[in-house]
C-alpha cells in the first residue's frame, strides 16, 4: 500500500459517492483531505464522519472556486492530489435536449472541471497529480447520454493536452472513466424508481464481469494515480469498468 504520508489532498464533490470514498482512503492512506461540494450541510456532514476539512464551492460559480483556493492557501499553503470528481448525470434522448439539460451537466462536468484546475493550478505543488473522474460513457454511445459523454470526452481530451503543458513542473494528470458504479448519482437523474431498476438490470447484464463497480474500486485506482509509484503516468486514461467497453454489446 503506497503512503501518501505528508500530502494534501483536495477532492471536489467529496460529501457523497465515490468522492466520498475516495477522501476515506486519501486520509487512510496519510493525506490531509480535504473535500467540497455545493451543499453546507452535506459538506459539513461528511467532512465530519470522514474527519476531513469541508469547504463549500459551486463549481457553476468561479467566484466560489476563487474563495476556494485563498482558503485552502490559507490555511494549507499548497496541494499535492487534487482529484476533480464533482460531475452530474441527466439523461435525456436527443430531440428533447433543453439549453437547461445541456448547460447543467456542461457547467458541472466540463466547464467546472477545467476552471477548478485554472483556479487551484498556482497552489498545486510542483509534481502534483490530479486525477480527473470521466466516465466510459464517452465512447460507449449509450442512449440518453449525449450530453453526459460529450461533456466527459472533453474532459478526455483536455486532460492529454493538459498532461503536455504542465509537464514541465512535473505535474501529471490523469483521467479515470468507471462504468456503472452503485452511487447515489442514478438517483438524482429524476428517473422513477421502476425505471431505475431496469436500467440497472440490463447494464448489469452487460458487464462481462456481472456486477456492478462500488465506489471502493474508484478510489483504490485513484489513490494509486495520487501516489508516487504512478510517478511515470500522465496524460493516460483509465477504464474501471468491468470489462463493459470492450464488450459492449454481451448479454
Amino acid at each position: 500500500m503506497s503512503s501518501l504520508n505528508g500530502k494534501v489532498a483536495v477532492v471536489t464533490g467529496g460529501n457523497s459517492g465515490i468522492g466520498y470514498t475516495t477522501a476515506q482512503k486519501l486520509k487512510h492512506r496519510g493525506a490531509e483531505v480535504i473535500i467540497t461540494g455545493r451543499s453546507a450541510e452535506k459538506v459539513q456532514s461528511a467532512a465530519e464522519e470522514i474527519g476531513v476539512r469541508g469547504m463549500v464551492a459551486d463549481v457553476r460559480d468561479l467566484s466560489a472556486i476563487d474563495h476556494m483556493a485563498d482558503q485552502i492557501k490559507n490555511e494549507f499553503g499548497k496541494i499535492d492530489i487534487l482529484f476533480v470528481n464533482a460531475g452530474v448525470f441527466q439523461p435525456v434522448p436527443i430531440g428533447q435536449i433543453s439549453e437547461e439539460v445541456f448547460d447543467y451537466q456542461m457547467e458541472i462536468n466540463f466547464k467546472g472541471a477545467v476552471f477548478t484546475i485554472e483556479k487551484l493550478l498556482p497552489i498545486l505543488n510542483d509534481g502534483a497529480s490530479i486525477i480527473n473522474l470521466s466516465s466510459v460513457n464517452a465512447y460507449t454511445g449509450m442512449p440518453n447520454t449525449a450530453v453526459y459523454a460529450a461533456s466527459k470526452a472533453a474532459l478526455n481530451s483536455y486532460t492529454r493536452t493538459a498532461s503536455t503543458e504542465l509537464a514541465p513542473r512535473g505535474i501529471r494528470i490523469n483521467s479515470v472513466n468507471p462504468g456503472p458504479v452503485e452511487t447515489p448519482i442514478f438517483g438524482k437523474t429524476g428517473m422513477k424508481e421502476e425505471d431505475l431498476n431496469g436500467l440497472a438490470e440490463e447494464m448489469q447484464n452487460r458487464i462481462p464481469l456481472k456486477r456492478y463497480g462500488q465506489p471502493e474500486d474508484i478510489a483504490s485506482l485513484v489513490a494509486f494515480l495520487a501516489s508516487d509509484e504512478a510517478s511515470f503516468i500522465t496524460g493516460s486514461e483509465y477504464n474501471i469498468d468491468g470489462g463493459i467497453n470492450i464488450n459492449p454489446l454481451l448479454s
